[in-house]
């Protein structure tokens, strides 16, 4: 807690510090246009597709002119137009369609190719959460804000944060999300497959702010409040500073979730060509999740299966094997449910930007960052017993990081060519130890609260810890080489050494002697992408790509599903010598379409993968399972996506998509000397059919949308001889704006209803991993029909 305060008071120092700095001009970042479920902003020189923010030029004299630099960055059509690659851009018009504080990858999910499933209607529920696209899930894409990397979107994340700690959705800009392949200079360690990159708003140049009140199903209260400073000075120095405040009960069981969030950001213009920018994050995440179930138990008992919170007595009860529910009539009646499983984070998150125009044709742009993170996730485990006689015992595995970095990139425009190169460095400290925690007899006292003060506990079973550096370097170059037509070429070299200790070992819960630990390197010097964009028509594209991509080495703590998570040294210490990192090819080629009433795309992609780890879920009790990563040799997707949107009159926009996809595994596998059948089976998670539409309209100060998502069976086993059933997924809202009065202006009310018709179904598939064959506990039951309505004004 003492380094997460001091990074505070460091990252609160250099604003104060960076507020001092004077003699510029401010220049304000246009908004976005609209853009509308495939609406076009057209734009005569469209993104580059080699950076992040391409080429964004720091402010100059004039504000008229600099005011034209980022509208290139930002005008981007929903599908990408004039991009080599798969982009798409979701506007922060797109995000406020949705419930505030709804999770930017809920948002995401109406695009073609991704698919995203959570427990709860908002998406905010990192437990549950599922994101996958092209095939690739969450630990295997590339994610930032503002270019700082976020790490990895797993469930006790090892390297980073999920976007909804890192920034509340009412301060993002805009998204863009690669489906298929990422640009060379994402800083991400993960991304076999695409990339999804945030983009913070930047401060109003005049004092004002905006206020949001948001009610709904389930006692769902969201509160957020922005104030912007305005021009402060004649150098241009502006800031804002946010607070949003989020609680909701679970729509089934009990308890709930909070958050509470600040974010802040300054921007400083230096001299006529160069811009400082800080931002600073703070979440205070409690989450009470919700509980998993098999086939079976849905089956058996139904879908409102959950934890026993606040009735300790029956958990207590059910301990001991007296059950009152129906548990025993499954395979693993303790493991139906336990008392409560809450996770409590905190997290603090900032870096410093400098850009500069060192010439006019050429730029440098850099930004350091630090984040510290601090996580407990509890399980009330009834396969362990409290010292006293309590035949239950609270399990709580605490974990925790402080990384820093920096990236650097420096630009040349040089006639027809535009030269980008740039480094990106990060120093992470990881550690995770799984600890127990006295229950109380019952009658005997109140059993612990997770939420509150804990005492010393009564054992450790295990502690790791992990020394990660990792380092990347990209050249690349976007050659014009006729006026419709441009060519990208470029490559990066990434090498990640992560270092292993054991901190805690205690045999009587390992069993081992010695824990696995040790060294692992992930290095590939060369790792192209070509790519190129042909307008062989107006209005009309061509496009492909082709990349090789690398991904680290996953990290986490004995057993839970990584290469340090083999049973003994002696394992790992063999599994070393046969273990790879993961490794593809990415090939894309599509059309595009973009005329002012009709806006298509047609992509089709292909993947070769090699040395594909897997996490392989084994053992009797989900709370004492054994999750290993195993190499299950190659796996081919082959796959299609395509969206049409249609605006036949002024307002009215239809939107469909279709995606289709292969997902094979190319050999068999042998798992403690039993060969399991995978050649030809089906990825487990990602379905090979899903399809999108939406229907929203505009008349004057009232506007309104349907969307409605289907999603194709889904298969929980590797051998495919288990699945989930497909499901529709509907969603509708309405937006009425009131104009201003007084102080207050753009006064909105917005009404939303998630799962207008009421769908049972299963959501999330894998939260607890994959068994190799038959049924197991790791699915989750999606929300029913939800409400909200949000009153908001700007002043």
């Amino acid at each position: 807690m003492r380094r997460h305060l001091l990074f505070s008071l460091m990252v609160t120092t250099t604003f104060v510090s960076a507020a001092k700095s004077t003699q510029a001009q401010t220049v304000s970042a246009p908004s976005d246009k609209s853009v509308r479920h495939g609406m076009v902003a057209h734009h005569p020189h469209p993104i580059p597709p080699s950076t992040t923010e391409p080429h964004a030029s720091p402010p100059h004299k004039s504000q008229h002119s600099a005011s034209r630099r980022p509208a290139e960055a930002e005008e981007v059509s929903v599908v990408g137009s004039g991009s080599t690659r798969q982009v798409q851009s979701i506007s922060r018009e797109q995000i406020e369609k949705s419930v505030p504080g709804t999770s930017p990858y809920k948002i995401m999910n109406q695009m073609p190719g991704v698919a995203f499933n959570s427990a709860d209607p908002l998406g905010i529920d990192t437990w549950s959460q599922s994101i996958y696209m092209h095939g690739f899930s969450q630990d295997q894409l590339g994610f930032t804000l503002d270019g700082m990397p976020l790490g990895a979107q797993t469930y006790r994340a090892y390297n980073g944060m999920n976007v909804n700690n890192a920034i509340s959705p009412e301060n993002i800009r805009r998204m863009a999300v690669s489906q298929g392949a990422g640009s060379l200079d994402v800083a991400s360690s993960s991304n076999l497959g695409g990339t999804v990159q945030f983009y913070s708003i930047d401060p109003a140049d005049k004092f004002g702010g905006k206020v949001a009140q948001t009610f709904g199903s389930n006692s769902t209260y969201r509160t957020f409040v922005r104030i912007d400073s305005g021009k402060l000075n004649d150098s241009g120095t502006k800031f804002f500073t946010s607070y949003a405040r989020t609680s909701d009960e679970k729509w089934k069981g009990h308890a709930g979730q909070f958050q509470q969030q600040v974010n802040a950001k300054l921007v400083q213009p230096i001299g006529e060509s160069t811009k400082l920018t800080a931002f600073f994050d703070w979440s205070d995440m409690q989450e009470a999740s919700y509980a998993v179930e098999s086939l079976e138990t849905i089956q058996k008992l139904g879908g409102r299966v959950d934890y026993y919170y606040p009735d300790y007595s029956t958990a207590y009860k059910a301990a001991q094997g007296i059950f009152s529910h129906g548990e025993d009539k499954t395979r693993s009646p303790k493991d139906v449910a336990y008392y409560d499983d809450p996770a409590l984070s905190e997290d603090y998150f900032g870096g410093l930007t400098l850009e500069t125009k060192l010439r006019q044709n050429m730029d440098w742009k850099t930004t350091i960052y630090g984040h510290g993170d601090w996580l407990d996730t509890h399980w009330t485990n009834p396969h362990v017993s409290s010292p006293n006689g309590a035949p239950l015992a609270e399990q709580v595995r605490r974990s925790g990081f402080q990384r820093y970095g920096i990236t650097s990139s420096y630009t040349w425009r040089y006639k027809k060519n535009t030269f980008n190169t740039g480094v990106w460095y990060e120093n992470n400290k990881y550690h995770m130890g799984q600890y127990y925690y006295e229950q109380p007899i019952l009658g005997q006292g109140a059993p612990l609260d997770p939420f509150g003060a804990l005492p010393a506990p009564f054992a450790q079973a295990w502690g790791n810890v992990f020394n990660t550096n990792t380092f990347q370097y990209y050249l690349q170059d976007t050659y014009k080489v006729l006026p419709h037509l441009t060519i990208h070429a470029g490559f990066r070299s990434m090498l990640v050494t992560a270092r292993s200790g054991v901190t805690h070992n205690d045999t009587a819960y390992t069993h081992q002697a010695e824990l696995p630990s040790g060294s692992l390197t992930a290095a590939d010097a060369f790792l192209p992408q070509v790519s190129a964009n042909w307008r062989f028509a107006p209005h009309n594209e061509l496009y492909f790509d082709v990349s090789k991509n690398m991904r680290a080495y996953p990290q986490a703590g004995y057993s839970l599903g990584s290469p340090w998570s083999v049973t003994s040294m002696a394992a790992f210490q063999d599994a070393r010598k046969k273990l790879k990192p993961e490794k593809d090819w990415v090939y894309e080629v599509g059309y595009r379409l973009t005329l002012p009433k009709v806006t298509g795309l047609v992509s089709l992609y292909h993947t070769d993968f090699s040395n594909r780890l897997q996490q392989i879920t084994s053992g009797a009790s989900i709370i004492q399972n054994q999750s290993t990563m195993q190499n299950v040799g190659g796996v081919h997707i082959w796959g299609v996506d395509g969206s049409l949107t249609i605006r036949p009159v002024k307002g009215l926009s239809i939107y469909n998509s279709v995606s289709y996809s292969r997902q094979r595994f190319d050999t068999n596998l042998t798992s403690a000397g039993v060969t399991y059948d995978l050649k030809g089976k089906d990825i487990p998670n990602y379905p090979n059919f899903m399809y999108k539409a939406s229907l929203a309209y505009g008349y004057g100060p009232i506007e309104a949308h349907f969307d409605a998502n289907y999603m194709g069976r889904r298969y929980l086993s590797y051998t495919n001889d288990v699945h989930v059933p497909a499901y529709w997924q509907t969603s509708m809202g309405i937006r009425a704006k009131f104009g201003s009065y007084s102080v207050f202006k753009n006064i909105t009310a917005d009404f939303n209803i998630y799962n207008v018709l009421n769908t049972s179904y299963i959501s999330t598939v894998g939260v607890q991993g994959n068994p190799l064959s038959g049924d197991y506990q790791s699915m989750l039951i999606g929300a029913p029909r939800q409400f909200f309505g949000t009153i908001s004004t700007n002043f």
